[in-house]
């Protein structure tokens, strides 16, 4: 049985990541910064319930004395928590940025920073960070959101030679068009527009992401670490 935490597991890709894990048995924390309703039918199943926006230090270190009160370790880490604002860069005001950057960026660098030492002390764990593929290709109106993941992308990279000799593995995954929530402000045109420009012609599903975090977690892939995988049904 691992311990996990998920951020951002009220909906979504977060959401599925969690409840594949309970799937499993394992011990789940869960953490989202809207309301622990929202996460009612994982605590439901089991999980571990814990509100917090990730992206400020003091509500972090919260969450990880929480941990630390139920369990003396914490296995794997999945960095989900994100946002995204669509728009041109001229029209996105400084405070967005800076949003955007804290909640896709910041968290995951608060979330490893809490979670490392106890890794290190077992020698032992798995961070994944849930990415996209516009951190590498990025994209038109959402260049701010696209920087926040190549950022990810870089500290998920660096990360990995950081602490292979500890045997903690850091992987990445670059999603495509995911069927979740964030891609609710699409029409039905735009939406159809862009199943045609995906090779497998449909968006992914927050289930076939969790697939890959459960393959990542697990020692099927214990050689596997720096990688950044991309999921996008050839975009």
């Amino acid at each position: 049985m691992k311990t996990v935490l998920v951020t951002g597991a009220s909906r979504g890709i977060g959401h599925a990541v969690a409840s594949a894990f309970l799937d499993q048995n394992d011990m789940v924390f869960v953490c989202c910064h809207s309301s622990l309703e929202s996460m009612k039918d994982l605590t439901q199943r089991g999980a571990l319930p814990f509100l917090a926006d990730v992206s400020k230090e003091e509500e972090v270190k919260a969450l990880f004395d929480f941990i630390y009160q139920k369990t003396t370790h914490l296995d794997v880490l999945v960095n989900n928590a994100g946002i995204s604002i669509v728009g041109l860069i001229q029209d996105l005001s400084v405070s967005d940025f800076d949003r955007l950057m804290a909640v896709n960026l910041r968290s995951a660098f608060l979330c490893c920073k809490a979670a490392i030492p106890g890794m290190i002390h077992q020698k032992k764990g798995c961070i994944i960070n849930i990415s996209s593929m516009w951190g590498d290709k990025g994209a038109s109106c959402e260049a701010a959101y696209s920087a926040s993941k190549g950022g990810l992308n870089g500290l998920t990279r660096a990360l990995a030679k950081e602490l292979a000799p500890s045997g903690i593995r850091v992987n990445a995954i670059a999603c495509g068009a995911i069927d979740t929530e964030m891609n609710s402000f699409l029409s039905a045109q735009e939406r159809a527009d862009l199943e045609e420009s995906i090779g497998m012609g449909r968006f992914g599903k927050p289930s076939e992401v969790a697939d890959l975090v459960l393959y990542l977690s697990s020692d099927k892939s214990s050689y596997l670490t720096g990688d950044v995988i991309t999921l996008d049904g050839s975009f």
